[in-house]
């Protein structure tokens, strides 16, 4: 954008610097030390998801003036402010873990009123850990403001005896521990070298999923994602993001541009051939939420079904993402989808460009290892997989990257526990058998509240030995770090009275991820009895603060878990104000 006074008339920032009624404003402005043509420039909110909770989040802070940098390079007022994260790998396996999902909401909303309230007229969005990802993007698309997000980076591998090792190792390693298989002395060990840097975690979990999304989506710079954090050549992607924004002011490509329902199955694409995390079946309804687009779970796996698996990533493969970095990143992984006709091309970027006019710039092909040829993949269908059935009538989503064919069908006695702190204590004591189904209930975003993650318990029966001998089924959500057979998002949640609520120790539990079933051997008359006799949602803790309005206003798993009626309600555009 070039130089000198801007012409205002369509940007929000004109209801803070223009005219005679706005001199109190100004003289904030000045309060700061700001310029006269900082003033006149396009304000640019610089938001970040910086704190002190975890590596995760520790670099954006730094990340973030590489971004000023940018934007004022390129004639615009950077206006940098934070909101909050809550970490999952912290919150993990205590009540912590129900600030979680509900973060999510948190942050957009956050974002959104510190938006509204200081009139930006475009955002860039630096977040790292989890929840942050999805919650930046949706304020973004909520807001319709020219838009760049930029990822954190993913966090270096540890090393332990000649070999990579991450924080999922240490989860499955408490397992080993509790069974007698690790020392404490050797647990010590291994929990004080996985993690050596800033960072996300660097398997395919949420984290690297959703970055991954961010660029498949478009709007992220591509690459932006793949260096790890401690990298300063993401200072590079910071000055770029933020020059980035400001040619999207001058030619008012505005999130929703670029976030359409084809760029939404490219998203869903690069999660499913990646083995990503089964969040993102959460994430991406409710992005599109956001958008007003129709595209909730069943669209998703439906993308997910017919998408071959060649990304070879933790936790169901060998690798993280440096290395996928180091052999071309995400932008690789396109062009082996577009190979096979599986990726919308004429998509829009946050470059102004289309994502095949971006891809066609991009030198390199699969290499191999990290990246499997897309005509030679790992597995055809991908590595995440929709259920449906008479235990799931809204669906149900189980990540199998890793496991074979016959690992994907099991049918057992349910094991019924009412909530994670009574299975843990049962993995804990061994107290279940081998070819049983662990059914979580209770907690779903309504029931939970706040729809916890459950690594802990699976990352335990994995350091057990037994992750591929019992599955187990929840209507709460599983790590992206989780391996062995375990289904989330059951839906209805049983708080909502869906038929998880109804079953009992020893009902026969079919779960079928190559068909997509998930069902129990009951007949209609047997769920309908059972219904009737059923005594409501379980009462919780959270009798007032913000789980309890969470839980009053979150809706369906299928849909995204979202708390407000999205942009087929709305009756403005924040930009058009």
């Amino acid at each position: 954008m070039s130089k000198g006074k801007t012409d205002k008339t369509n940007l929000p920032s004109r209801h803070v610097t223009e005219g005679p009624s706005r001199a109190p404003h100004r003289s904030y402005f000045y309060a700061m030390g700001m310029e006269e043509h900082e003033i006149e420039q396009p304000f640019v909110g610089v938001a970040t998801c910086w704190n002190e909770a975890a590596p995760c989040n520790i670099a954006l802070n730094r990340q973030a003036q590489s971004v000023k940098a940018g934007v004022k390079a390129a004639n615009g007022t950077p206006r940098e402010f934070t909101t909050i994260t809550v970490t999952d790998g912290i919150a993990m396996g205590h009540e912590g873990m129900r600030s979680s999902l509900a973060s999510r909401e948190a942050i957009a909303d956050t974002v959104e009123l510190t938006m509204r309230g200081h009139c930006y007229d475009a955002i860039v969005g630096l977040a790292g850990c989890d929840k942050s990802l999805p919650g930046m993007m949706m304020a973004m698309i909520r807001l319709n403001t020219p838009s760049v997000f930029m990822y954190g980076g993913s966090i270096l591998p540890g090393r332990l005896e000649g070999k990579d090792v991450t924080v999922q190792d240490v989860f499955e390693a408490v397992g080993q521990h509790q069974a007698g298989n690790m020392s404490d002395a050797e647990l010590e060990i291994l929990e004080r070298v996985a993690c050596p840097s800033a960072g996300a975690c660097g398997g395919q979990f949420t984290a690297n999923t959703m970055a991954c999304v961010s660029e498949a989506i478009g709007l992220a710079l591509l690459n932006s994602s793949g260096a790890p954090a401690p990298y300063e050549s993401r200072d590079e992607y910071g000055a770029a993001s933020g020059a980035a924004v400001m040619n999207l002011i001058e030619k008012n490509i505005r999130a929703r541009d670029i976030v359409t329902l084809e760029s939404l199955q490219n998203a869903a694409r690069i999660v499913a051939c990646t083995g990503g995390s089964t969040n993102a079946g959460l994430h991406l309804p409710a992005m599109a939420h956001e958008a007003g687009i129709d595209f909730d779970l069943h669209d998703v796996c439906e993308i997910f079904r017919d998408t071959p698996y060649f990304v070879d990533l933790k936790p169901g493969g060998q690798y993280v993402a440096k290395d996928l970095f180091e052999v071309g990143g995400v932008p690789i992984v396109m062009k082996e989808l577009r190979k096979a006709g599986l990726f919308h091309d004429d998509c829009m970027t946050v470059t102004g460009r289309s994502i095949g006019e971006e891809l066609d710039m991009i030198k390199g092909d699969a290499d191999g290892k990290v990246i499997y040829p897309v005509e030679n993949p790992i597995t055809k269908t991908g590595g995440v997989v929709g259920l449906q059935g008479n235990l799931a009538p809204e669906g149900a989503i189980v990540k199998v990257a890793g496991m074979s064919e016959d690992e994907q069908v099991f049918t057992g006695p349910a094991r019924v526990f009412e909530n994670e702190e009574e299975t843990f204590a049962a993995v804990k004591a061994r107290a279940y058998k081998e070819g049983e189904v662990l059914v979580i209930r209770n907690e779903g975003p309504a029931g939970g509240p706040g729809m916890r993650e459950m690594l802990a318990t699976t990352a335990a029966l994995s350091g057990q030995g037994m992750g591929k001998k019992v599955a187990l089924i929840t209507d709460g959500r599983f790590s992206g770090a989780t391996r062995g057979f375990c289904v989330g998002h059951v839906g209805p949640e049983a708080a909502h009275g869906g038929p998880i609520a109804l079953l009992e120790d020893g009902d026969m539990i079919t779960i079928d991820a190559i068909k997509g079933e998930l069902s129990v051997d009951l007949d209609e008359a047997t769920l309908a009895a059972r219904k009737a006799k059923w005594g409501g949602a379980r009462e919780t803790i959270y009798a007032s603060g913000a789980l309890w309005k969470y839980a009053q206003l979150v809706g369906a798993t299928r849909t995204g878990a979202v708390t407000h009626p999205g942009a087929k309600k709305e009756k403005h555009i924040y930009m058009d104000l």
